[in-house]
């Protein structure tokens, strides 16, 4: 039996049968080739040049070290402010390196704003602030997004439309609900409580808490379920430890938040004994030189940069933990 070669079909016989479409053939026979669609401020072909190369990372260096310095700057100016003397921080033009280095500010601050009472006092607020958050806002989301109760939508929607009012607007109903408790009748003032119960009704944390525990697995809720395992104890043996990301970022929050505010601890708490660091600062600030104050400043912004600095992964994982399923 003869061999028999088959001729492959050339590319007007393939286009007409369908194996090849019309226009990805014309442009074949044309000489042109497909180049990969690329989307961006930066082409590939643009960093293979010098000149591109060198215009990117000049542009890069200039814009991130410009707002890096936005942002710094006035921490540095913090710092190095309180090593100089007064007469050097009314000297204009202003100095940037400090002539003189006195840390000996620095023991005068707490010494004279007792530093370590208000220190404290925020300490005391900041943590129960944090407690209450985790135990109230965690149970509610928990209750939204896994028990689904009736009116949950609504809820929810009712939490999520606080956000939209301005503090501001709001503040002197919160006011008048920590003057005289509902109810109850008790007066809240110059007690953590006026604190505490206004950081734990915090609508964007239970959204937050509820967004990821929507991305934990149906399957484990249920076969917990099937083994007989109360909501309680889903929620510590099955929920919590899986959500480890997103509640270093309540807990934090909800401590910076308390660690920073200082208007509403100026109004709940005007008693001196009971005052936070923010207030405590202010309120004895038109007594101190400027260095002096300065130097307080410093001291109470330690706390939360180093909270930062050590639970900085935490913030970002926890951030972006949920927003995709899987």
């Amino acid at each position: 039996m003869p061999n028999v070669t088959v001729e492959p079909s050339p590319p007007a016989t393939r286009a007409a049968r369908g194996l090849e479409s019309p226009s990805r053939a014309r442009k074949r026979r044309s000489g042109r080739t497909t180049t990969r669609e690329f989307r961006g401020v930066v082409s590939p072909h643009t960093l293979t040049t010098r000149r591109g190369r060198v215009l990117y990372w000049t542009v890069l260096i200039l814009v991130v070290t410009s707002f890096t310095a936005a942002f710094v700057f006035p921490l540095y100016w913090m710092i190095t402010g309180a090593l100089k003397s007064p007469e050097e921080l009314a000297q204009i033009p202003p100095t940037f390196f400090p002539t003189a280095f006195d840390f000996g500010v620095y023991a005068e601050a707490w010494e004279l704003l007792d530093l370590g009472l208000f220190l404290r006092n925020t300490v005391l607020y900041a943590g129960g602030a944090w407690l209450l958050t985790l135990a109230f806002d965690v149970s509610a989301a928990y209750a939204l997004s896994k028990l689904r109760p009736v009116l949950g939508k609504l809820v929810l929607g009712l939490m999520l439309a606080t956000l939209m009012i301005p503090p501001m607007v709001i503040l002197l109903p919160a006011y008048l609900t920590a003057k005289e408790l509902p109810i109850l009748g008790w007066d809240l003032l110059n007690t953590p409580w006026a604190i505490w119960l206004p950081a734990v009704a915090n609508g964007f944390f239970v959204f937050l808490l509820k967004r990821f525990f929507d991305s934990i697995p149906r399957e484990l809720i249920e076969a917990a379920q099937i083994d007989g395992a109360s909501p309680f104890r889903i929620l510590w043996s099955i929920v919590l430890p899986v959500s480890r990301p997103i509640l270093g970022v309540v807990s934090i929050l909800s401590v910076i938040n308390v660690w920073k505010d200082f208007i509403w601890p100026l109004l709940v708490l005007p008693d001196q004994e009971k005052m936070s660091i923010s207030v405590g600062i202010a309120s004895l600030s038109a007594q101190l030189p400027q260095n002096v104050l300065l130097a307080a400043l410093v001291i109470a912004s330690i706390p939360t940069i180093v909270v930062f600095f050590i639970f900085q992964r935490s913030i970002m994982a926890g951030l972006t933990a949920g927003s995709l399923k899987g």
